[in-house]
């Protein structure tokens, strides 16, 4: 179970840390390539990308809007099939399994946190998150109650439990899909935009809770953000520009030059 801690800064921002370093990746990619389009409307998001995610670290990707990073996250997860170009996670080569297996591979061990919330428009917060436990990994009814309660807690959303998306802020259904993904411990979580919707106090309750899920249970987390405030509670940083993935705060430095944008949580 996640738990809820504030953790300090790390010392060495975009640099491995020592139990990663000692471990093996959970995820390797390389020569990846994705393009949209043909002829003179011909772009190219993803130029032979290669990059390595390794258990127990909160990476995060910047970049200009457009630059491609959500097409890296949707390639890396098994999303979207780059058009050349390799993706192993924990030792299964993603691209080279049936659509059925990788659904399969992402219900097991992944978790994602889209912009656009998908959460379903019957449920309350609460069976949002029972859904995934009893379903997904056979919960009891007691069980998953009792673990869906706890994680609307860490989330700051106990009163909101009992309530429909068409009831909730955009800010509580962004909390809602955040709890949903983390919620079953998975070794992946891939998340898109995570804070944007989201006041900075709720933006760092949300960070905090994907760095105890890296630190704690050794999950992999890989996050698309635009927000610098983002960089001091990571481990590593990447920057995506023109389809080509450099890492190290000095890039993300030089090159982010777009406001932070974190939305009223009203």
């Amino acid at each position: 179970m996640i738990t809820l801690e504030k953790t300090p800064s790390l010392e060495r921002f975009g640099m491995y840390n020592d139990e990663a370093t000692s471990s093996s990746p959970t995820l390797r990619a390389w020569g990846l390539t994705r393009s949209f389009g043909s002829g003179e409307m011909l772009t190219t998001a993803l130029r032979d990308v290669s990059i390595e995610l390794y258990p127990g670290q909160l990476a995060l990707l910047m970049g200009p809007s457009g630059s491609g990073k959500s097409t890296l996250l949707a390639a890396l997860s098994g999303l979207l099939r780059p058009d050349a170009g390799t993706v192993m996670s924990l030792d299964k080569s993603i691209w080279s399994l049936t659509e059925r297996q990788r659904e399969d591979f992402r219900l097991k061990h992944c978790g994602f946190i889209f912009q656009g919330y998908n959460l379903f428009s019957s449920l309350t917060a609460r069976q949002q998150l029972e859904m995934v436990l009893r379903w997904g990994n056979g919960a009891t009814y007691k069980e998953a109650r009792t673990r869906a309660t706890s994680m609307l807690g860490l989330l700051g959303l106990t009163k909101k439990a009992d309530l429909r998306p068409g009831q909730m802020s955009g800010g509580e259904k962004q909390r809602v899909a955040i709890g949903r993904a983390l919620i079953k411990e998975p070794a992946f979580v891939f998340a898109d935009e995570p804070t944007a919707a989201l006041d900075w106090k709720h933006g760092e309750q949300v960070i905090d809770l994907l760095r105890a899920a890296a630190h704690d249970q050794g999950a992999t987390i890989f996050v698309v953000a635009h927000d610098a405030r983002m960089i001091p509670h990571v481990d590593r940083v990447f920057h995506l520009e023109d389809g080509v993935l450099t890492e190290g705060l000095e890039a993300s430095a030089t090159h982010n030059s777009e406001p932070s944008t974190v939305a009223s949580d009203i």
